[in-house]
């Protein structure tokens, strides 16, 4: 079948890449893509990223099968003209989208469904958000309640930054119009999990676990990015806790949209918090997550394209999914001003050499310019590598990673730490 990915991230590179190695696949297509999507598919241009630019092109191309990478098409209700016109695609139509395109549907959606979350606000008026500060303890969380790029979530540390954020938030200095309503929320601790399913509106598949990193810098220190590396090991979290995420989250919400009258279909990406408590959700995405697909498709050994084109026709057959063992690294390289006001155009030098050690290198920010490649974006480049425990991903991938070098690259180099923290001997392998 033919199969058309959307959107030009790292994210849409690695979907890409997993699919042209699926056996049920014979084209894949990107549209817009990227220079790294285009040495594993055929990148189309766009008249538009509206639904109905991308239903002109599905059509025009006779795509089997379309799988929407970022939210903003979902949001946008991509899925929904897809399906009115007869072209299959995955994802969640637009009012099941609201779980990642409005922080206040989503949490008044668990707040229903009884899923376990921090307690929280939601208004759309800056003095009431300022006077429901003194209802928390600090630091408190702020949230933008629309789309933000990842950049939406603030932890203020004191009331004087929980205000300064607020009234960025409201006058659009932050992050635009998405900052115009707002969730407050207490602040939880423990360690973040990104725990995905594929849901076909009824029943839900779990992925493998994963962890991303979202401060730009080591320690989980400084401002939050999209994410700066993530791993995926089967052991971050325990056999009960998976229990518990998949009934009290995953199943929980695929029944409770159900039972709305909005039923999700598609990647359903709860990012959690394991609290003394149990597990919390801190938020839900609708999608495959960025930098953590680069590490799952990694570790994924099966025809991807099929899971997805029985997904999409109402059927999640869990007999098409597995995984290695190994467990894999993604480590974020990033443009200078990241994630500020990012520089672009600097040349990027040693892609080549990276994936002579082994190592996969997706494409995120990065452009063709006077026939080199140069950065375009933030997130500029995500190198991955598995290994035989989890020591020797992050030792193989960081090998790939001193093979590139660009002005003003930022990288974390501490991806995957805390998992040879809670594990022990470096050596013990994956799974056991």
């Amino acid at each position: 079948m033919k199969v058309l990915v959307l959107g030009s991230g790292g994210r849409e590179h690695a979907i890409a890449w997993r699919l042209r190695q699926s056996p049920s696949v014979s084209q894949v297509y990107v549209a817009p893509g990227n220079p790294g999507c285009a040495g594993v598919a055929e990148c189309l241009t766009l008249d538009s990223t509206t639904p109905e630019g991308f239903l002109a092109l599905a059509r025009r191309t006779g795509i089997d099968l379309t799988v929407v990478g970022p939210e903003a098409p979902l949001v946008d209700g991509v899925v929904d003209l897809f399906v009115s016109k007869g072209l299959l695609i995955f994802g969640p139509a637009q009012t099941a989208a609201q779980l990642e395109g409005s922080k206040i549907f989503s949490k008044r959606f668990m707040e229903r469904a009884g899923i376990p979350t921090a307690r929280f606000i939601s208004t759309d008026d800056l003095s009431s958000a300022k006077e429901a500060l003194g209802q928390f303890t600090y630091p408190v969380v702020v949230k933008a309640d629309g789309l933000a790029a990842g950049k939406g979530v603030v932890i203020c540390p004191d009331r004087q930054t929980a205000e300064a954020t607020l009234d960025g938030m409201f006058s659009g200095a932050l992050v635009g119009a998405a900052g115009a309503k707002v969730v407050i929320e207490e602040y939880l601790t423990g360690e973040e999990v990104s725990f995905i399913g594929l849901s076909d509106g009824e029943r839900v598949l779990p992925l493998e676990p994963s962890q991303d990193h979202k401060t730009i810098n080591e320690n989980d220190e400084g401002p939050n990015t999209g994410g700066m590396g993530a791993y995926s090991d089967s052991r971050i979290i325990t056999a009960e806790q998976r229990e518990f995420i998949m009934r009290e989250v995953m199943d929980r919400t695929v029944q409770h949209m159900k039972a709305e009258g909005t039923p999700f279909k598609g990647f359903l990406y709860a990012g959690l918090m394991m609290t003394a408590r149990g597990p919390m959700v801190l938020e839900f995405n609708v999608r495959l997550g960025d930098p953590e697909t680069q590490a799952l498709l990694h570790r994924m050994d099966c025809d991807f394209g099929a899971l997805l084109y029985e997904a999409a026709r109402g059927q999640v057959r869990p007999e098409l999914l597995k995984f290695k063992a190994d467990p894999s690294v993604c480590v974020v390289l990033a443009a200078h001003g990241y994630p500020g006001k990012v520089r672009t155009g600097d040349a990027i030098s040693g892609i080549e050499q990276a994936e002579q050690t082994g190592a996969t290198v997706f494409h995120a920010g990065t452009k063709m310019a006077g026939g080199k490649l140069v950065t375009s974006g933030g997130r500029v480049l995500g190198v991955t590598r598995s290994g035989k425990t989890l020591q020797e991903a992050i030792d193989n991938t960081y090998r790939a990673c001193d093979q590139i070098s660009f002005d003003g690259m930022q990288i974390r180099r501490d991806i995957g730490r805390k998992g040879l923290k809670r594990w022990g001997p470096q050596t013990m392998k994956a799974g056991g």
